[in-house]
């Protein structure tokens, strides 16, 4: 073994626990200090215990606070499609009113007109060639 080159070993490193619990151990460390050691880790004792290093059950249950802070205020999707069905029957009033005061007569009344001089049009090809026809 080279000299010099090897950390000092300690036959009495003291680890000392977040829940005030110390006992001795060897390691080239003079103190260990952990946040959980036999005397509080759930699966020794038996207890249900929450471990949170990097506040996780913290930011999690403020992020279901706020959750439930929104949700009072914020609406439901069934309130959402009753207010667009509303204001989309509003709006169907509005273009039945405005509907009523158009005269719809005088719409049939140029549409049908075309169609009576696409008619005679055709009445009139057909004559044409049945001269034609009646000529050979």
């Amino acid at each position: 073994m080279k000299k010099d080159i090897h950390p000092k070993y300690n036959d009495k490193s003291a680890v000392i626990c977040a829940c005030g619990n110390s006992f001795s151990v060897g390691s080239t460390l003079d103190e260990i200090k952990t946040e959980l050691c036999s005397a509080c880790h759930p699966f020794y004792t038996g207890k249900q215990k929450l471990v949170d290093t990097a506040r996780r059950v913290e930011k999690f249950q403020a992020k279901i606070a706020g959750v439930k802070k929104i949700a009072g205020v914020k609406k439901g999707k069934t309130a959402k499609r009753a207010a667009k069905a509303a204001t989309k029957a509003a709006k169907t009033v509005k273009v039945a009113k405005a509907a009523k005061t158009v005269k719809p007569a005088k719409a049939k009344i140029t549409a049908t007109s075309d169609a009576k001089k696409t008619a005679s049009k055709k009445k009139e090809e057909k004559k044409k060639i049945a001269k034609k026809t009646d000529k050979k």
